[in-house]
């Protein structure tokens, strides 16, 4: 008897772990790419939602080249500035890459 209700607490333990990875690869981790190197050149067109706007709407440059989107801006804020945090909590946008200075985002018409 005291092995068959071991049997089924291993049994149990076992069919919770396949349920605990499955849910563990459903959470995002946020991805780390943020670069050594000194920034690339890039060509600041505005600010993004005001003239004075640290996050500035970014043209087109070798590095920016596969971000643009012609459905999107593409917007470099300053990382971790309080900009970047009212940005994202603005749009719900998310970080499309980074480099030594700025993180950039690509935030659809509307």
């Amino acid at each position: 008897m005291a092995k068959t209700i071991h049997l089924k607490q291993l049994l149990a333990s076992f069919s919770i772990l396949p349920a605990a990875l499955f849910l563990a690869g459903c959470i995002e981790t946020p991805v780390e790419v943020a670069v050594s190197e000194p920034d690339p050149d890039l060509v600041f067109v505005r600010g993004y939602r005001s003239p004075s706007d640290e996050c500035q709407l970014v043209g087109e440059s070798a590095f920016t080249v596969d971000f643009l989107d012609d459905a999107a801006d593409l917007v470099a804020c300053p990382t971790g500035s309080s900009a970047m945090q009212t940005l994202m909590a603005e749009t719900g946008s998310r970080i499309v890459t980074q480099t030594n200075s700025f993180s950039f985002f690509s935030l659809p018409y509307r």
